[in-house]
């Protein structure tokens, strides 16, 4: 059995750990980032479903020609948007 003679010397012995937090939550990420995400997310989706499309019509088979034919329509500096 131990003794202390006060509360506060209680709070500053080496066996008295405050309460911890559970779990820290993250921040949440901000509506604009999540837009930007959300945009690229939707882009990136597009490119694939293009060629795949690509890549179907042209007999199904990943050649070096289908690949460079997709860097020119996908890496081109002249923008669809």
């Amino acid at each position: 059995m131990s003794y202390t003679s006060s509360a506060i010397e209680l709070a500053f012995t080496k066996t008295y750990a405050p309460a911890k937090a559970a779990t820290k939550v993250a921040p949440t990420r901000g509506f604009f980032a999540r837009l930007m995400d959300a945009m690229m997310a939707a882009r990136m989706r597009q490119a694939e479903r293009e060629i795949a499309l690509y890549i179907d019509r042209t007999g199904g088979k990943f050649t070096d020609e289908a690949e460079r034919e997709i860097e020119r329509r996908f890496l081109s500096t002249s923008s669809r948007w």
